[in-house]
Order: structure tokens, then C-alpha cells, then sequence
């Protein structure tokens, strides 16, 4: 899929063998390996060589907020990430997920509402409106995206730096479903997150920039326009509802997702995997 021009010294190539390699051997890349990508394009150029590295069916997409400060450059205001199938944990109620962080690397934990589709989009649409895109939607749950990588200061680095490591996605909890939520007023749908029993953000669906269905429309548009039109079944975790909370192996972090339940989760060390995650 790598459809997209390198330039600026930048081989999309090279640099994703050497992310999946980090990613793969637990490892921490204390700089980029390689030149910076210089815009979305190459970032996406190399999360296309990624995937298919990485050799794992994706199940969904993670969509995060570009930084205001960075859109006029960029031209959007948002950026999508593989989540791969075997990343994806359902543990019972009460039961903590895992999180198997890379020592030195980044680590973070983002409360999130995670919608799933129950019909295939059109393989041509690249325009869906908000009602359009609610309309392929069967579910919507509450969820806790890993955000992952070998990379310590990938925030910093920038957008397209986050693109290129698989949207800086290491996983995702599902946790219960929230029945009736077409009907419910997103400004309800309220979160807090806790790590180590510390309270370390408070929001919801109501900190999602243009609101859920905003980051769904994202996520159907920009997969289409990259080949990868959605499918039923496919999950899209719309966005950080509390904020980007860092944690490291050994805390345990807990969102509460009020009456709609809470999930839990282990950070612990990464080890090498070998050949596939």
C-alpha cells in the first residue's frame, strides 16, 4: 500500500522495518531511526509497510487528535492507527486487562468510546456525513486504548511521527457495551480515569473535538481514501475522553465509566516476541 512519495531523505521503507524490529524485541529507540517524515503522506507511507510486517489481521482503527498547533501544516485535524486483532483484550467484569509496556519506551492510557460496525462501507465512499456513518454503526463501548511505542518522545516528535508507528497503538480493552446510545446525549457520557488509585483525568464523549460521531467520520473517510475501507465488525476507538496518561510496569490503572461500568488494567514489562506480536 505504500502508494506515497519519499522524499526529504525520508525511507518509509527502512524506518518501518526498524520500528516493527523495536516493537518486536521490547526494545527502546532512544531517537527516530532514521529522517524525520516531513508530512502525513510519509508517515502514513510507512504505517503502510508496518502493517504488512506485522503480518496481523487489523481489527480496528484508533483515531487521535492531531495538536491544534500542527493542523495549518498539516491540513487535518486528526490521524488514524491500526489495532491489530491480537491486541485486543475482553477480560470478564472485575477482571484487569494487560498491558505489556517496552521498558523506556512510551506508555500511556486513554479512556475511550469504541464504536463497531455492522456493515461494510462502501469501498468508494470517501465523503460519509455524520448520520451517514452513524447508520453502518451496531454498537458503541466504553474502552481503554494502549497507546504504545519503542519511541519515549513520540508526542514530541510530532504528528506524522505518531502515523508512522502504527498511530502510536499498542492495543485495546472492550469493555461493555452502552445499550440505547443513539438515543443518550453524549454530554452523559462522562469518564474518569485513575492510575496507581490517583485520580488523573476527568471528561468523556464531550472532550472529543466535533463529538464521537466526528471521530467515526474521520476514521471511514481517511481508511477509504488509504485503501482500507471499514468492514463490519470493524472497531474505531474515537478518541483520549480523559486525556493521555502515561504509566509505567507495575501500576494499575482503572477507568470508571459510571453506570456504564469500568475496566481495569496491568502494566508490566514487554518481552521480546519474535517473529509476530
Amino acid at each position: 500500500m505504500d502508494t506515497h512519495p519519499s522524499n526529504d531523505g525520508f525511507d518509509s521503507a527502512a524506518t518501518a522495518q526498524r520500528l516493527v524490529q523495536a516493537r518486536r524485541a521490547a526494545q527502546a529507540l532512544p531517537d527516530y531511526p532514521g529522517a524525520l517524515p516531513a508530512t502525513l503522506d510519509q508517515g502514513y507511507a510507512c504505517q503502510d509497510r508496518a502493517i504488512a510486517l506485522w503480518g496481523q489481521p487489523i481489527a480496528g482503527w484508533k483515531v487521535g487528535r492531531i495538536p491544534p498547533a500542527w493542523e495549518p501544516r498539516l491540513g487535518e485535524e486528526r490521524l488514524v492507527g491500526p489495532i491489530f486483532a491480537n491486541a485486543v483484550q475482553m477480560p470478564a467484569s472485575g477482571v484487569a486487562g494487560r498491558f505489556a509496556v517496552i521498558p523506556g519506551g512510551f506508555a500511556a492510557v486513554e479512556a475511550e468510546y469504541v464504536f463497531r460496525l455492522g456493515a461494510d462501507a462502501p469501498a468508494d465512499r470517501t465523503d460519509f456525513s455524520h448520520a451517514e456513518a452513524e447508520t453502518l454503526v451496531d454498537a458503541l463501548f466504553v474502552g481503554i486504548e494502549l497507546a504504545g511505542s519503542p519511541l519515549p518522545l513520540i508526542n514530541e516528535l510530532g504528528p506524522p511521527v505518531v502515523v508512522s508507528d502504527f498511530g502510536n497503538n499498542a492495543g485495546l480493552i472492550l469493555g461493555p457495551q452502552i445499550p440505547g446510545w443513539r438515543e443518550i446525549d453524549e454530554s452523559r457520557l462522562l469518564c474518569e480515569t485513575f492510575i496507581g488509585g490517583a485520580s488523573v483525568g476527568r471528561g468523556g464523549a464531550p472532550n472529543i473535538p466535533g463529538g464521537l460521531r466526528a471521530a467515526l467520520v474521520f476514521a471511514l473517510n481517511r481508511c477509504a481514501r488509504r485503501g482500507y475501507p471499514l468492514r463490519a465488525g470493524t472497531l474505531v476507538s474515537t478518541g483520549a475522553s480523559t486525556g493521555i496518561h502515561d504509566i509505567v510496569a507495575g501500576q494499575h490503572a482503572r477507568v470508571s465509566f459510571g453506570s456504564w461500568g469500568e475496566l481495569h488494567c496491568d502494566a508490566v514489562a514487554a518481552t521480546p516476541t519474535g517473529d509476530h506480536a
